[in-house]
């Protein structure tokens, strides 16, 4: 098997994504949860871009000890003295040059010519590789360039001493079959190419990115350059979670090939960037969104439940998910309640379950998502629960500053509606004399209390109340979205305690 290896440049191209800015702290404790990651080599950053991006890329280079540290450096002699002086104390140090090679850049940008570039190219070269022994070399937009050309300055840089050759597919323009066709070409056409390593940089800006890196390791590329989350210029990188993921799941294709990358850290380092930079990673994210591996079609609980293998093409443990796989909401069915309850620690019979999944449809209908506690609560309800006299059908309730609040209450009786209407001090008392109307008991309301069971602004709230009746005291409790509903709720189940 062959090593593909993983260079990661979240902490450069990766910041260059307008708003991504880290503190040299942050990129220093980003770049320890990259090397525990495993990632081969860290581009830490663009040291002559400014004294902190110099200052996070010596830190990170006194302190890593096994990945390779990298400091990006344009062809100019001062750009190389300050990444060879933020490498000083790294125990791998790597310079990484680039230069543009197309000639969209080579007459807008440098507004020189092919012989010029690559004397260029041949000079700094001949600079770098005496200040380090590790030197990358960057065709930028190669995938706009002449392929002779290309060729040629590969070639050339190899000779020079360059260890790695980078192929920039800078401004995402290329496409899988494309790349393929481009690595395929340099390692026919270079002569010398034997003595250096391919390496692949692709931009999103088609989402092509990840496809196209898996083209290019297929075609005989073998270092990945990718960002953590996808993060980058534009639209982005490739994402490192995406290509290692894609290689480690169809091994029916990529078979050949291994990462060093303990795919185990993966969701806490994509957590950690997405908190330094502020970037959310998007719920449908491959790999590391929220929903990546959460389930609430009914159909696919159902499957999942029974072959997690039937929607799920990879472990969620293998990315160090661990969250909950199945998402309760409106269109989840009885199998997946059923397993969700027992996983809480309810044990219940089938009609118990089926009783609180009509509850759990009605409260489905109310909010985007169901949560545990959500759950907790109505299978708590529904197994204190004895017989009912009292079942309340509905509730209206009015109230506001300039008029006196008022209810309309409909119970179910011994088969029958009744109705009652009443008006009190607020909406919760207005509702509890509607009550005692239907029920012919009056109620004294000695403690009550509101309190949130889940979060949101759809949070679940559960109602508990005291109330002495007769000389009795009971207490009563109910949950739901709407307060007012939850509150004669609990104030039936403490009257229910002496009506059966």
């Amino acid at each position: 098997m062959e090593k593909i290896i993983i260079f990661d440049t979240t902490l450069r191209d990766g910041e260059q994504a307008p708003g991504a800015s880290m503190s040299s702290p942050q990129k220093l404790e980003l770049a320890y949860q990259l090397e525990k990651l495993g990632v081969d080599v860290i581009e830490a950053g663009f040291p002559i871009a400014s004294p902190d991006d110099f200052k996070a890329v010596e830190a990170i280079s006194k302190n890593i000890k096994k990945s390779a540290v990298c400091g990006l450096a344009r062809c100019i002699k001062a750009d190389i003295v300050a990444a060879h002086n933020s490498l000083k104390k790294a125990r791998h140090p790597r310079i990484h040059l680039f230069l543009a090679t197309s000639k969209i850049h080579m007459q807008y940008k440098f507004r020189k010519a092919e012989d010029e570039i690559l004397a260029l190219a041949k000079s700094i070269m001949r600079l770098t590789r005496g200040l380090c022994a590790d030197v990358e070399f960057s065709c930028e937009d190669a995938t706009r360039t002449d392929r002779n050309f290309l060729y040629k300055v590969i070639e050339e840089v190899i000779n020079l001493g360059a260890g790695t050759i980078n192929i920039p597919d800078t401004v995402g323009y290329s496409y899988p079959q494309e790349v393929h066709s481009l690595v395929t070409g340099i390692l026919n056409n270079v002569p010398n190419i034997n003595k250096a390593v391919i390496s692949i940089h692709c931009h999103d800006d088609l989402g092509m990115a990840t496809a196209n890196s898996l083209s290019a390791v297929l075609a005989g590329a073998r270092q990945v350059h990718c960002t953590i989350n996808g993060i980058g210029e534009r639209a982005g990188n490739a994402s490192l979670e995406e290509v290692v993921m894609a290689m480690k799941t169809r091994k029916d294709i990529f078979g050949d090939f291994y990462t060093g990358i303990n795919t185990k850290n993966i969701y806490n380092v994509s957590r950690m960037v997405s908190g330094f930079t502020g970037f959310v990673v998007p719920p449908n994210k491959a790999v590391v969104g929220k929903n990546a591996f959460r389930h609430e079609s009914g159909i696919h609980q159902d499957a999942v439940i029974k072959k997690s293998i039937t929607y799920e093409i990879m472990d969620p443990r293998e990315v160090g998910f661990s969250g909950a796989q199945l998402v309760m909401g409106k269109h989840s069915g009885r199998h997946a309640l059923a397993k969700k309850l027992k996983d809480l620690g309810f044990v219940l019979s089938e009609s118990k379950v089926n009783e609180i999944f009509t509850n759990f449809k009605a409260l489905a209908d109310k909010k985007k998502e169901v949560y545990d506690d959500d759950l907790i609560a109505l299978a708590e309800e529904k197994t204190r629960e004895g017989k009912k006299a009292y079942e309340l059908i509905s509730v209206r309730a009015s109230t506001g500053t300039d008029i006196t609040p008022s209810a309309a209450v409909a119970i179910s009786y011994k088969k029958k509606t009744h109705t009652a209407e009443s008006c009190g001090d607020g909406p919760v008392d207005a509702c509890f004399k509607a009550v005692d109307k239907v029920t012919g008991l009056k109620g004294k309301l000695l403690d009550y209390r509101i309190e949130a069971v889940t979060s949101g602004k759809d949070a679940l709230g559960e109602v508990n109340i005291k109330v002495q009746i007769k000389d009795k005291v009971l207490c009563g409790r109910s949950a739901s979205t709407d307060i007012i509903e939850a509150s004669v709720r609990a104030y039936l189940d403490a009257i229910n305690k002496i009506s059966t």
